[in-house]
Formats: C-alpha cells, structure tokens, sequence
C-alpha cells in the first residue's frame, strides 16, 4: 500500500501536468537485458526483478512522476505456455507492483521528495499473442470474451494496490469496452489510452467513437494515445479532450520505424520535448514516452513542463 500522503494522481492532474517514464524495453535494452522471448519484459519479473527496479528509478531520476509497471505483457496464458503455474503468474503480476513500489523508496533514499505514483500496466489482447496482432486488434473475439480475458489478471493488479491502471496500446474500440467493463468495482482509477494510426484506432475505428466510449466512466481520469507517432499526437489530443472533456494523455514512439525482417528501428527520431507544449496546449496532462523513448528524453519532457 502507498505510504506517501500525496495527492492522488486524479488530483494532481487537475492542477497541472505530471511526467510519465518512458519505455520499459528500451531501458532494459540498453542495460543489457535480452528481451527477445515472448514474454519480453516481463520475464525478467521471474529472472531479473532488481533490473525492473533499477529501470523504474533510472526514470524517476530523469523527472518522471508516474512508473508503468513491467505487466504489459503478463499474463496468465502467456505465463502458462511457459510452464508458469496459475499462483506463481499472479505472484509475479503483484510483484510488477511491488518493484514499482520499490522503486519510489529508492528514490525517496535518494532525495527525491516529489509525488510518484505506480501505474499497474495492462497490455491488449494481442501482446499475449506476440504475434503482433496488438498493432491490429479485431481478434475475432467478443466484448464478453475480451472482458474475461482481462479481469482476472486486473483482480490481482488491483490487489497489489497500484495508484492507477495504465490501459494501454489498445487497437480496438471492442477491447476498449471490455476493459472498461472489466475494471468497474476494482476500486482503481485507470487511463485508457489507444495504439492508433492516423485519425483512427489501428482497428480502424474513428478516435471519435473509440474515445466518447470512456466519456463517462467515472474510473477513467485520463485518455489518449500511446505507442503511435509523434506526428498522429496532436490530432488525438484534439479529438479526446474534445469528446470526453477529460484530461489526455500521451506517450509517443521516437518515430523510427520497426522493421520485422531486420529485428531492428529504421529511420529518424520524429519525437522531441519541444513538442510537449503544443499537446499541453490542446489539452495533454499526462506526458511521456513509450517504444525507444528513454530516460534522456524524459528529462527533456520533465524540463520542457
């Protein structure tokens, strides 16, 4: 449980902008961690939990004010196939939480008096898979298949008592309300926040409709875009806090590219901290980064707000 008396994350964006981390596989990338399994980063919750920590405090370092959890792709299926038992994936989802925890104690040890918050991440349908799906959605699956896909493991996050859930890269409107449904009585506020393409969900969908679907759910204290370009921010920002008169949130890509066949980014980085006043402007409180986006760019963001 949170020993900190500070505001609550709702509160604190409120009354001004708060500073995301950045991505969790580059950081451990870049330490030297192979992220090359299915489950990628969150198999070093089983093998390297001290690196999950270390990775959460090299960004509260560099300004962020919210740690995202390693649980993205953490799952009860995903955990299975590799032979996990039911109990030991939920012990290593709630330990997502506690390194976050962790993390904001090393960094109070270390001076660093600010309000940090721990939001238990909780990856598509489709990073489960790990076939790259989660960039599609359209899984052939219903809303109510979807909603008991994601509850169980939310029930154990919500357990471990994270400040907010981070409902992220979602592709698809139809997950985007079986994850609304699924944490509804938790007691955990949550921001949703889609993978999207343009003016649409990668699914296709018009960010118009995908967005006015957590207009008013009350658990929903912030929505947006993640795991996008840089160039599709501006444009969803406008479109969210438009429809849902909440504030938004955004953590961009670096804009380089993946490319599959080569296992490796291709092209220039498009994202830059000089751009976090124009998405402030249109109504971004929450701002970070996602994939190749680390602790120097959230500097840059931290500076910038």
């Amino acid at each position: 449980m949170r020993s900190d008396t500070f505001p609550s994350l709702a509160d604190a964006l409120a009354a001004g902008t708060v500073v995301l981390d950045g991505g969790m596989s580059n950081q451990l990338a870049s330490a030297g961690h192979d992220l090359s399994d299915e489950l990628w980063s969150a198999r070093l919750l089983a093998d390297r939990p001290d690196a999950v920590s270390d990775a959460h405090l090299a960004y509260f370092r560099a300004g962020a004010d919210v740690a995202i959890t390693a649980s993205y792709q953490a799952t009860f299926e995903g955990f299975g196939r590799r032979g996990i038992s039911r109990q030991e994936a939920a012990r290593l989802l709630a330990l997502s939480v506690e390194l976050g925890r962790d993390a904001v104690r090393r960094a109070r040890e270390e001076g660093i008096a600010r309000p940090l918050w721990v939001a238990a991440s909780v990856g598509p349908y489709g990073a489960m898979l790990a076939d790259g799906s989660e960039y599609r959605g359209r899984y052939g699956l219903g809303v109510d298949a979807l909603e008991a896909f994601h509850r169980p493991r939310l029930e154990v996050l919500a357990g471990a008592a994270p400040d907010v859930f981070a409902l992220e890269t979602v592709p698809d409107a139809d997950e985007a309300a079986a994850l609304l449904r699924a944490v509804r009585g938790l007691g955990v506020p949550a921001w949703l926040s889609y993978s999207v393409a343009g003016g649409r969900t990668r699914a296709g969908q018009p960010l118009e409709e995908a967005f006015a679907l957590a207009a008013e759910v009350d658990e929903v204290i912030a929505v947006g875009v993640n795991c996008c370009a840089p160039e599709d921010v501006p444009g969803a920002v406008e479109v969210a806090a438009r429809v849902t008169g909440k504030p938004v949130v955004v953590y961009p890509n670096s804009g380089e590219v993946w490319d599959a066949g080569a296992r490796a980014w291709t092209g220039p980085t498009t994202f830059g901290a000089e751009q976090v006043a124009g998405w402030r402007a249109a109504g971004a409180r929450l701002i970070g980064g996602c994939c190749r986006v680390g602790p120097q760019g959230i500097a840059g963001i931290a500076e910038a707000v």
